[in-house]
């Protein structure tokens, strides 16, 4: 027995010793895995997006009263669409396959997932394109794991990676990206699953550099927030504070969300019926107040540029959060990440038109931060997203906001599947 296992001990360590001449760095044949994946991540999400511009160009040329009509055909066609292909699925689906069925995401979807989300995006949905995208490149990692033969934590690990790759080419922060993949999966352990961490980095990395050079978008911020001059110590309490703001928003966000979900689960119908009455309710949003319209990338923008009076913005506020809700409790396609930003942006617009001699930059990011926290249970990503999304220089006043977000959220997620086993079962 003894010569046996030493006779092993001396196989294993010839085995090692031939591995390090072979390669003498850290990175095994499974580095290159994860760089396929995120190139793959940056070229569907280079082309869905150049695809998404082409097609929000062309339809938002329809205004007026004739918003309803195209909503409401669009959501008809997406839900035949998805009928005829096959039900991707959302968020909730996805976390629960990464978590309980072995990180497998079924690519075979996929079509029915690209063409009803790019129909329900551009015709002016309150969801954006990232959600979609994470299941497109997360399923094509399960598929080239499968191809490779790999099982067990590897498959789950380029799976992530493939998530992390949708969300940093969308973001354009491969930090964020990575570690929102990661922390999106559990509402309390962050780093349950470590050993996808180093994969996630580096198809984000990977992924970045190919969509910005497929898409030829910039390097900077995606939006020029007002320059933010740290003042005192007080401003980290003072993002408390902001944060509480935005954490009730969140509050309102889930609770309307849950509403409208028994609601249209009530009625059960086809889900092209459903998808059409989801696009009459936020056509007839978008006719009344135009800038609840679309998922916020751009009209973000226009809210930070422009001035409005206290009562439309109030307005505007339920106008969004009724649009995001009927739109992801009705079946339309889309993630609510970006949404929720330019509802906690209108929250803090809303707080500036009461007191205009508080800090708005400060107020904004607060704001921001801490309704995208308590809604995805992330706040750590949340932080250095926001950092990255509006060149915010200081981190910590974020971070102090969306720890705010987090620790008052309720307890039981939004997205059900971010609890563990243990307690469903409570």
């Amino acid at each position: 027995m003894r010569f046996t296992t030493r006779r092993r001990a001396l196989v294993l360590q010839k085995h090692v010793n031939d591995s390090l001449r072979f390669n003498p760095f850290v990175f095994s044949r499974l580095f290159f895995l994860w760089v396929l994946i995120g190139v793959a991540g940056g070229i569907l999400a280079g082309g869905y997006w150049i695809v998404l511009e082409h097609l929000l160009e062309w339809l938002s040329g329809v205004q007026g009263v004739l918003v309803i009509p195209l909503m409401m055909g669009a959501g008809l066609l997406a839900g035949l669409i998805i009928h005829k292909l096959g039900d991707p699925g959302e968020m909730d689906l996805i976390v629960n396959n990464i978590r309980f069925k072995g990180g497998q995401l079924d690519p075979h979807n996929n079509p029915s997932m690209i063409l009803s989300s790019l129909l329900c995006i551009a015709s002016g949905g309150s969801a954006g394109p990232e959600a979609p995208l994470v299941q497109v490149v997360g399923s094509t990692g399960t598929w080239l794991a499968q191809k490779f033969r790999l099982r067990g934590e590897d498959l789950r690990s380029l799976t992530i990676a493939g998530m992390a790759a949708a969300f940093t080419a969308l973001f354009g922060a491969p930090l964020g990206g990575s570690l929102f993949a990661l922390e999106i999966l559990h509402h309390r352990h962050v780093v349950e699953y470590y050993q996808a961490l180093i994969p996630a980095f580096v198809a984000s990395c990977s992924s970045y550099v190919i969509f910005v050079l497929i898409t030829h978008t910039g390097l900077g911020p995606t939006w020029v927030f007002p320059l933010y001059t740290p003042s005192s110590i007080n401003d980290f309490f003072f993002a408390i504070l902001y944060a509480l703001a935005g954490t009730a928003a969140g509050w309102l966000f889930i609770f309307t969300v849950r509403q409208c979900r028994r609601g249209f689960r009530k009625v059960r119908l086809p889900i092209y019926w459903q998808l059409a009455v989801g696009g009459l309710l936020i056509g007839i949003i978008a006719y009344f107040v135009p800038l609840s319209r679309y998922f916020g990338h751009d009209q973000l923008t226009e809210l930070l540029h422009t001035s409005f009076s206290l009562q439309f913005l109030a307005a505007l506020l339920v106008a969004k959060v009724l649009a995001i809700a009927f739109t992801v409790t009705s079946g339309w396609r889309g993630g609510f990440i970006i949404p929720l930003f330019f509802v906690g942006a209108v929250v803090g617009l809303l707080i500036n038109s009461w007191y205009p001699d508080q800090n708005l930059p400060l107020i904004l990011i607060s704001c921001m931060a801490a309704i995208n926290a308590c809604v995805t249970r992330t706040p750590i990503s949340t932080t250095i997203l926001l950092a990255t999304l509006t060149g915010f220089h200081s981190i910590v006043p974020i971070m102090f906001a969306s720890l705010t977000g987090f620790f008052l959220a309720p307890k039981t997620p939004l997205i059900n599947a971010q609890l563990g086993i243990e307690e469903h079962e409570e």
